[in-house]
């Protein structure tokens, strides 16, 4: 029985190693065919595979920079913009505080014009009063006078009389 172990053994050993040599010739067979009719079609589209990726990565690098560009353009136009922006508002601020200085200047001229306007007037109106007080006290004057002296007054008396009754009517209107 151990003859037979041994024997059924050496017959797998053989039958083993057989294969082994059957499988390995095989296998090198399938890789001389692989290389003589597969293997440069294999490669030319591993080639073109790899070249695509390459141009893939290559455009998506491009497009990665393109964008930081772009995205750096449109942060200098937005700085720009609101650098621009503030100067409006500051040229509207400067605007504004010039036309409310010269509409106060304005104002303040057509208030000293019609300050000015009124005491002229009320300069003319005063003159014009005093003239019309002056001929009716001149008047009333002569008229008591003649009563008082009953008789007529020569012109010469008369503006004599006249000019003294001014002279002390216009100091009498100092004092007030």
């Amino acid at each position: 029985m151990f003859n037979q172990l041994v024997i059924s053994v050496a017959d797998v050993h053989n039958t083993t190693i057989s294969s082994m040599v059957v499988v390995t010739g095989s296998f090198l067979l399938l890789l001389v065919l692989l290389k003589k009719f597969a293997w440069n079609t294999i490669a030319e589209t591993l080639k073109k595979r790899e070249d695509k990726i390459a141009n893939d990565i290559d455009s998506a690098e491009q497009s990665r920079i393109e964008a930081k560009k772009n995205e750096e353009e449109t942060q200098e136009r937005l700085s720009g913009s609101r650098v621009e922006a503030a100067n409006i508002i500051k040229d509207a601020q400067k605007n504004g505080e010039t036309d409310r200085q010269q509409i106060l200047a304005n104002a303040q001229t057509e208030a000293s014009q019609i300050k000015e306007k009124a005491r002229k007037d009320i300069t003319m109106e005063r003159q014009s009063t005093l003239q019309s007080v002056k001929g009716d006290v001149t008047e009333l004057s002569l008229e008591i006078a003649e009563k008082i002296l009953n008789k007529e007054l020569s012109p010469e008396s008369h503006q004599s009389l006249i000019n003294q009754y001014i002279e002390d009517l216009g100091s009498g209107d100092e004092t007030r």
